[in-house]
């Protein structure tokens, strides 16, 4: 190309540029499309926004407007015991400086927290830790009246405790049903953070149905990443339509702040527990009487499962609900009136929630075939609360091999049954030592294990271990009943 044609071609770019320049400035002139940071006529121009997002923002708006007024600020007096001096109550000691010392007497510790108005005659909930060991509560409304209230009841098992102040034609929340929420849904949480009251954070729904976490006993939190800190406990979870679906409770964190995960007691737990401490100051939970453990892969495999869900009974309690109905071990069970058993802490809400003397339909699958079982449900008896809870998740096996090589039992007498808290008339064989770092370790064979069964098949004595240990043929899936001191679980590992 000549030196000519080149500034030519030059020349030529610059007018185009020039020229689009030009039509794009008279288009958006004609149009309004100034950039968002420019001026017209002097005043700064916001940008534009689509009238579905604009109607969006305002419906949160409207939330928080009608939710805040029923979350409260819960104060309390908590007594503090601090150490005396020991020369406190001596009589030289208090000839000369009389009483003057009361910093020595037990302190009173102040307490700020959340709660929520769920009856417009006063009725609040809140968590079992705000208002343990309160001597005092006060509840300061958002139209900064304040009343002193009355502990109702508390449920430490679940965290969820009810008190009441003297009020009328209170602002309350909803409720919502927590079966319903699924994962990804809005999430705006109401409380009062640090003692800042009526702040509102919003997040999603993270996880629903989050057992083991270990703050109650009984567990099915509700996970958001929707901010909550200290002060927020006890307070509201609120969705998109403004219902409560669920309590805030606990966050997880390392430095005891917001770090994006939060748990929420589910609204329906908390109402039953609510309405259980009102109607009888205390909690009446339904009892099937099984002990159950999480199905694992393997075990799915060995009970004719398609996955990994449901609740294996590992065993029964004589004369429970589970026995007259006919459940039997090894029984895993899959549904409770229709309502799909997602894993052994599921089915203990589930049971829990249940009201006494109720009849339930359990659908077991034994023999790798389904059955349905009536069942009535009793109420869980105050010696065993707590207990017979089976196997904890995470302790089962897995697929390992030299099962048998790495183990040493010998025959259960009743001498080593009694120590190992165990009914004279108990049979298997106790394992005397596991090979350190073996298979048989890893999967949660522990030395004073009984082995009651092996494959299904009952084990009376070293005989019947070794004659059927024997046939087990290489990487055949093994399936071993233990009892530990009492609990009975299944494990299973693949023999080589």
């Amino acid at each position: 190309m000549s030196k000519h044609h080149r500034t030519n071609w030059f020349l030529y770019s610059i007018l185009l540029v020039s020229i689009g320049l030009v039509i794009g400035v008279i288009f958006s002139a004609h149009y309004g499309l100034i950039p968002f940071g420019q001026a017209r006529d002097g005043k700064p121009v916001p940008p534009r926004v689509t009238e579905q997002l604009a109607q969006t923002g305002q419906a949160f708006v409207e939330i928080a407007k009608a939710v805040t007024p029923a979350v409260v600020n819960i104060s309390t007096v908590i007594k503090s015991p601090q150490q005396a001096a020991p020369f406190f109550d001596d009589p030289f000691f208090r000839r000369f400086f009389g009483d003057e010392f009361r910093e020595f007497e037990p302190r009173k510790r102040p307490g700020l927290a959340s709660g929520v108005i769920v009856s417009v005659d006063g009725y609040i909930v809140t968590n079992n830790h705000v208002v343990s060991n309160a001597e005092q509560i006060k509840v300061l409304l958002s139209d900064k009246r304040e009343f002193k209230a009355k502990l109702i009841g508390a449920d430490p098992k679940t965290e969820i405790a009810v008190i009441k102040i003297d009020a009328n034609d209170l602002p309350i929340i909803v409720w919502s049903d927590s079966d319903k929420l699924q994962v990804g849904e809005f999430a705006i949480a109401v409380g009062n953070p640090f003692g800042l009251n009526q702040t509102v954070t919003m997040g999603i729904i993270s996880a629903v149905g989050r057992a083991n976490v270990g703050v109650a006993e009984y567990e099915d939190f509700i996970q958001t990443d929707a901010a909550i800190n200290p002060g927020n406990s006890g307070g509201a979870l609120v969705n998109i339509r403004g219902e409560l679906i669920g309590v805030n409770t606990a966050i997880f964190s390392q430095s005891g702040g917001y770090q994006g995960i939060g748990f929420a007691v589910p609204s329906n737990m908390v109402k039953a527990v609510m309405e259980s401490l009102i109607k009888s100051g205390k909690v009446v939970r339904g009892w099937l009487g099984v002990a159950v453990q999480p199905i694992t892969s393997e075990l799915a495999q060995q009970f004719g499962l398609k996955d990994a869900k449901g609740a294996l009974v590992s065993d029964v309690v004589k004369g429970s609900p589970a026995e007259k109905g006919g459940i039997q071990r090894g029984d895993v069970i899959v549904s409770v009136n229709g309502k799909e058993i997602q894993d052994s802490a599921h089915l203990r809400n589930t049971i829990a929630q249940m009201p006494v003397a109720a009849k339930v339909k359990i659908k077991v699958v034994r023999d790798k075939a389904e059955k349905t079982l009536d069942i009535v449900i009793a109420e869980l008896p105050k010696d065993i609360a707590g207990t017979g809870r089976g196997m904890k998740e995470g302790d089962s096996g897995g697929n390992y091999e030299n099962i048998f090589a790495d183990i040493m039992v010998e025959d259960l007498t009743p001498d080593i049954a009694r120590q190992l808290n165990l009914p004279k008339a108990a049979r298997g064989v106790v394992v005397a030592g596991v090979e350190r770092g073996s298979a048989a370790e890893e999967a949660g064979l522990k030395r004073g294990d009984v082995i009651e069964e092996i494959n299904k098949q009952r084990i009376n004595n070293t005989k019947d271990y070794r004659r059927i240990a024997s046939k087990i043929k290489k990487g055949e899936s093994v399936l071993l009943l233990i009892n530990r001191r009492g609990n009975t679980f299944y494990i299973t590992i693949s023999a080589d």
